[in-house]
């Protein structure tokens, strides 16, 4: 058995003949049941990072959530939220992930960049840089641990912890290509993008 980080925050588990699988719900109740799978999912993003992010990114909600799995096996939850009914790049919005299992943060930027290759990116000088970049700003992670990336348009990226602020970046471009990893019409997870944006 492999396992291999994708996209950048989870893993997939390569098995001779299997491919991955991917269990998915609305985001439209703090409850979701998928039929296997119930995700009880808070109403807000974190106190702490609420607080951090009022000013830029005020009245964000969640639009769309998705649980990831591989035959039974929970690798992460993921919600979308946002300021307005459709997600955009030209307004603030938030990804956050709960994981259901560990992972080195080097390994979460080394899937990251390679995912980002699929998007389209392929200058290998600025890959390289936002790889070394993301292994400084990533932290190794537990079960249970939160990373939420925050999207400020114009101005910056930023992430944190469930309790506290981890990093900023003002390089725009790295911000897209970073959420394109699950927002991206050539995301590797096509299935759990559609839920994200509520297009299903």
């Amino acid at each position: 058995m492999k396992m291999l980080l994708s996209p950048a925050f989870g893993i997939i588990i390569l098995m001779a003949g299997m491919s991955l699988i991917t269990t998915v719900g609305a985001a439209t109740a703090s409850t979701i049941t998928t039929g296997v799978t119930t995700i009880a999912a808070p109403p807000t993003l974190p106190e702490p990072v609420l607080k951090e992010i009022a000013k830029d990114a005020p009245n964000l909600a969640r639009r769309g959530e998705a649980a990831m799995r591989f035959i039974g096996l929970k690798v992460y939850d993921i919600r979308l939220w946002t300021a307005s009914m459709v997600h955009t790049y030209s307004e603030p919005f938030a990804l956050e992930l709960v994981y259901d299992l560990g992972f080195k943060g080097k390994d979460i930027a080394d899937r990251s960049v390679t995912e980002m290759r699929k998007q389209g990116y392929n200058d290998e000088t600025k890959l390289k840089r936002w790889g070394e970049m993301m292994a400084r700003i990533f932290p190794d992670i537990r079960k249970g641990d939160t990373l939420i990336g925050v999207s400020i348009p114009g101005k910056e990226i930023r992430f944190y912890t469930r309790e506290k602020f981890i990093a900023a970046e003002s390089d725009m471009e790295f911000a897209k290509a970073f959420f394109d990893i699950w927002l991206s019409e050539k995301t590797s997870e096509p299935k759990l993008r559609q839920r994200l944006l509520g297009l299903n």
